[in-house]
């Protein structure tokens, strides 16, 4: 009987000993393998004991990789939609400003009832009337404080005062605007929904109460009249209110004495004073205050000596020393009066409002 460790057909034939006895217990040589008992395990057994030779993959991986990117595009898309929609859904989404409107004009010419006082000098007509009390130029377009309104923080209300005040300064005090007709600095201040207007104002004005230059600025003509003096007095006040939670309104009432001659008259000619009063109001949005912007929204206009009849639409047309008035209007008529300006076609100018020529 073969022992413990002999193979099943017997002790192999060969020398004994040996480089290869100290390998033998580990050697399986060829009747070893041939008599190994191979087992293998039932279906049964290797599903309730065994791991399954091929892994279960989840749902998700047996989607194909184009499925996998169209369906990650979708969320992503879904996402996306829920985001815009919520955002144009939410209660504190920021106001839209009101739709720009075109300006509003009225200009009321004021007949002098007696001819209209001169003298030699401008500073002679200056310092005995009226408008001895106002000051120089900008001097006398002063602004208030800024106060932070609901909306609008103080530097932006700053920014729409500052801006209106520019307006005020270049429409009314330029001399290249006043006689050059040079309107392209008052136009840069505009916003562009009130460009067309401004411009065919110039090209075609017309008295419709919406295409007057004069409505947008002071204007003389330079073929008729001329400056005698470059120094413009000035007084007035701005306001400021939150007209929505949108939009900033100024109002500006202003009042302004230029020193005139006419231009073509040959040989020296006494100077005369000529008195506009303004009512502006300005509108600014975000967008206008972030761009230097500005909407003109309405402007009346007293201004005399004038004739009734004088057709103002492109030019103010003044009345020089010693002309009187074809017509009068209907009331006397203080352009240096604050308040509720005087609506009507036309108006006198009140004697309080011209000055006292020098005894000589």
């Amino acid at each position: 009987m073969n022992g413990p460790g002999d193979p099943p057909e017997g002790t192999p034939e060969g020398p004994q000993g040996g480089g290869d006895e100290e390998y033998r217990s580990v050697v399986f040589d060829e009747s070893f393998v041939r008599a190994a008992r191979l087992q293998e395990f039932s279906a049964r057994e290797r599903m309730d004991d065994h791991a399954p030779a091929v892994r279960t993959r989840h749902a998700w991986a047996r989607v194909s990789a184009s499925r996998q990117v169209l369906l990650l595009v979708v969320l992503i898309a879904l996402a996306f939609g829920t985001a815009v929609y919520m955002g144009l859904r939410h209660p504190y989404k920021e106001p839209k400003p009101p739709a720009a409107e075109a300006l509003r004009i009225a200009l009321v010419p004021l007949a002098p009832r007696d001819p209209v006082p001169g003298a030699p000098a401008a500073k002679d007509l200056f310092d005995n009337g009226p408008a001895a009390r106002l000051r120089d130029g900008a001097e006398g377009v002063t602004l208030p404080a800024a106060r932070r309104t609901q909306n609008f923080s103080e530097s932006l209300v700053m920014a729409a005062l500052a801006t209106a005040k520019e307006y005020t300064v270049k429409s009314a005090l330029d001399p290249g605007v006043l006689v050059g007709g040079n309107q392209r600095a008052v136009r840069l201040l505009l916003a562009p929904s009130q460009l067309e207007q401004f411009d065919r104002s110039f090209s075609r004005s017309a008295d419709d109460g919406q295409h007057a230059a004069t409505g947008w600025l002071v204007r003389f003509d330079p073929g008729q009249v001329s400056l005698a003096d470059r120094t413009v007095r000035s007084q007035g006040t701005f306001t400021v209110v939150e007209a929505s939670p949108a939009a900033l309104e100024v109002s500006s009432d202003h009042t302004f004495v230029y020193a005139l001659r006419p231009a073509a008259k040959a040989g020296p000619a006494d100077v005369s004073l000529f008195t506009v009063r303004r009512v502006m109001r300005f509108r600014f949005d975000r967008d206008d205050l972030q761009e230097h912007h500005v909407q003109v929204l309405q402007s009346q206009t007293q201004a005399g000596p004038e004739s009734c009849s004088a057709d103002d639409a492109s030019f103010l047309r003044p009345l020089f020393a010693g002309e009187k008035a074809t017509t009068e209007g209907p009331a006397g008529t203080d352009p240096y009066a604050t308040g509720t300006m005087t609506a009507g076609l036309c108006g006198t100018l009140s004697p309080a409002a011209q000055p006292t020529p020098p005894r000589h």
